[in-house]
């Protein structure tokens, strides 16, 4: 079992998820900005201690497991400051989820902070391919799939917080992310 490493990027540091972050996440999150795009399972209005619940309940039972590895995101210059959280999961077509809050948005942050844990995937856990279905109206998480070079592959109806909505998944496989890298 590989356990979630801290990973330090140009401007974040992705660390690994604690129980302790649901306070920030509790507060930062219930947006519909953040939520909408996110599937019907979040629930909605986000009831009070659902951070606490997700966090001990579901992230960190993963983690445990060696079945899921999960990041807050925090700019350098406040390595305090959870601005948003990064997961992978070993989970047929949903291996990475992510949210950031809209006052970070816009600058990158999410393309580095998925670039570091692809290679997380790919290198350290030795993974063949990296699936993400997204809401297809979601336009900037998929314009950051294209930016990270993964493909369309499959295009469905899927229940989001927002309710049924055309959902893509899209892919990247090692090979693929190695091209990228040079490595290939």
């Amino acid at each position: 079992m590989i356990a979630t490493p801290e990973i330090v990027t140009d401007r974040l540091i992705l660390k690994p998820l604690r129980s302790e972050d649901a306070q920030q996440i509790q507060r930062k999150f219930p947006r519909w900005e953040i939520v909408r795009y996110l599937i019907s399972t979040v629930p909605w209005p986000f009831p009070e201690g659902a951070a606490q619940h997700y966090v001990d309940n579901v992230a960190l039972a993963a983690s445990k497991k060696g079945t899921g590895w999960f990041w807050s995101l925090c700019p350098k210059e406040d390595e305090n400051e959870l601005i948003g959280v990064i997961s992978l999961m070993d989970t047929p077509d949903n291996n990475r989820g992510f949210w950031l809050v809209p006052e970070w948005q816009g600058k990158g942050l999410m393309a580095e902070a998925c670039e570091a844990v692809n290679a997380f995937w790919f290198e350290t856990l030795n993974k063949e391919v990296l699936r993400a279905p997204k809401a297809a109206d979601n336009q900037r998480s998929k314009n950051l799939s294209m930016r990270n070079g993964m493909r369309l592959v499959r295009t469905e109806k899927a229940q989001y917080v927002s309710g049924e909505l055309d959902s893509e998944l899209w892919e990247i496989t090692r090979e693929m992310w190695r091209g990228r890298q040079g490595q290939g």
